[in-house]
């Protein structure tokens, strides 16, 4: 029996490499500008939620075997802190607004230009998107968003950009002020980051899934500059999302941006949890695929046991 669940893990592990970094991550463009909103077919809750991903398509099998899963707690050893002078990071204002759509699992950010250059490689921004809660673990707290900026190359490769996303209230603002402590890992936003309360000020527009709107004007030089001034925790993972591809390259921001409470529960009422849960360290075996192990272990043993009988 441990034989063949091993031989099932290895043959199941092969697949990794027929799913596409491009496939289900929203950077296929729509037939027309302005086109329909495609809504997605998982979700995170049930029978559709991240422990079935696997189930409901052949090219989500990555997301049961994958052993460079996102997302991940950013502590120990598991990431490689990179410089801002190594990360050449722009995004262009939008004078006029931008495409904001609730595609059901999340809602995102059409973009109208932006670059990530590192490494010697040059990616393309094409979206960014919401987490509530945050996906990635702060050296094992969670927060309480988190955006994520999705790059693509010209070969197709995906780098992403996540940030983690504070609930900033005057309170907060006065304790970080009268701090005179600042920890390299979260340089956190004492107030509301302009940015993400212009766009949520109209996501109450596009409650419903395949709803879209136009922004107000976005000017992203405050996230930008706040984001490029800080070192990026990066690692190679995966899509947080089903098929659930590897060699996704993160660059997890130690900067840390703010949203006002009345922003948060905007969006807390439309998105609700939209979050993968915690995958294991790079490098270790699945775990899902570690429980499944487990599961049929126990199951022989169950099997195996001598039958007891009553009393008499």
């Amino acid at each position: 029996m441990h034989l063949s669940v091993q031989t099932l893990f290895l043959a199941a592990s092969a697949t990794r490499v027929l799913a596409s970094c491009a496939h289900g991550t929203f950077l296929q463009p729509r037939a027309e500008e302005g086109g329909e909103v495609k809504v997605g077919t998982f979700g995170y809750i049930g029978t559709i939620g991240p422990l079935n991903w696997a189930a409901l398509e052949t090219a989500n099998m990555v997301c049961a075997t994958g052993t460079r899963q996102s997302p991940i707690d950013m502590a120990g050893n598991v990431f490689t802190l990179l410089q801002p002078a190594d990360v050449q990071l722009t995004v262009n204002d939008m004078p006029d607004g931008a495409e904001f759509e609730n595609l059901g699992t999340t809602v995102e950010v059409i973009t109208q230009g932006g670059s990530l250059a590192v490494a010697g490689k040059q990616f393309e921004l094409q979206q960014f998107h919401f987490h509530l809660p945050s996906e990635h673990l702060d050296n094992g707290t969670s927060q309480a968003m988190e955006m994520h900026m999705v790059f693509q190359s010209a070969t197709q490769e995906i780098a992403v950009v996540g940030v983690y996303i504070g609930i900033a209230d005057g309170a907060a603002a006065a304790a970080a002020k009268r701090s005179t402590r600042i920890d390299r890992r979260q340089s956190v936003s004492t107030a509301p980051t302009t940015l993400l309360e212009t766009i949520f000020s109209v996501v109450d527009q596009i409650a419903v899934p395949g709803t879209k709107v136009k922004t107000p004007p976005l000017v992203m030089s405050e996230v930008v500059d706040l984001v490029k001034a800080q070192p990026f925790q990066i690692y190679s993972g995966s899509l947080t999302t089903p098929p659930c591809s590897e060699g996704v390259s993160w660059h997890v921001s130690t900067a840390k941006l703010g949203v006002s409470p009345a922003s948060f529960v905007k969006v807390r009422d439309v998105i609700g949890f939209n979050s993968r849960f915690p995958q294991n360290t790079p490098g270790q075996p699945n775990i899902l695929m570690i429980s499944a192990l487990g599961s049929a272990a126990a199951a022989v043993a169950v099997a195996a046991a001598p039958v007891i009988a009553p009393p008499a």
